[in-house]
């Protein structure tokens, strides 16, 4: 039987803190079983874990980790990025993820606890504006609208369906069309990812229905 988060707050079994260095070889393949066959077959995500943590955009106060009995089952990581206004004017903002759980403890609000968490420290340093990309399924509950509500767009000028706006002090968005803009270290070398991955334990790439899931969502715009 799953247990709540809030009985396991309350027993002092989990607590969210800071991830450490000591943390991000654990966080690292954390990342890995949580991400591997689900978008594509294998995964890259525990690379960009990897290589985030060093680039300058990344923001060490918001990268969190959610520790059960000692052992750290969850993690949010957060980088900077930018809201290009009409008359060129610029906006930093954040973005999150990778957002992952341990595969056997997901679905038990973890991972919700994680951003609600987040979402406070980043207020109180300041930010306003969180951009995601994301299954709205995952995310709505948590105060995510779409991007075109906002009128946040990208620079091709779509507004993909994935993409995802929550306001962390409401109505800062003034309704003028903004261009979305994430940091450059979501660009991810695809043969280092591999030659990364080759240090982790040997695991089996699969195709598998969410992939075509994430194919067609990834895909579509409003």
């Amino acid at each position: 039987m799953k247990h709540r988060t809030h009985d396991l707050q309350k027993d002092g079994r989990l607590h969210i803190r800071n991830e450490r260095p000591e943390d991000y070889r654990q966080v690292e393949e954390m990342t890995r079983r949580a991400f591997y066959n689900l978008y594509v077959p294998g995964c890259t995500e525990h690379y960009l874990v990897h290589v985030m943590r060093s680039h300058p955009d990344f923001l060490p106060q918001l990268d969190l980790v959610a520790e059960l009995d000692g052992r750290v089952v969850g993690n949010i990581m957060y980088t900077k990025a930018v809201l290009t206004g009409p008359d060129g004017e610029e906006r930093q903002i954040l973005t999150f993820g990778p957002i992952s759980v341990l595969p056997e403890y997901q679905r038990m609000g973890i991972g919700k606890l994680l951003m609600e968490e987040s979402f406070k420290r980043a207020a109180q340093l300041g930010y306003e504006v969180i951009v995601i990309t994301g299954s709205p399924s995952n995310y709505v509950t948590c105060g995510f609208q779409s991007c075109k509500k906002h009128h946040i767009c990208l620079e091709d000028g779509t507004f993909p369906a994935a993409l995802l706006v929550k306001e962390l002090r409401p109505g800062v968005l003034d309704g003028r069309k903004y261009v979305y803009r994430y940091s450059p270290v979501m660009q991810i070398d695809e043969q280092a990812a591999q030659r990364f991955d080759s240090g982790f334990e040997p695991m089996e790439k699969k195709h598998q229905a969410s992939q075509e899931e994430f194919y067609i969502l990834s895909n579509a715009t409003l």
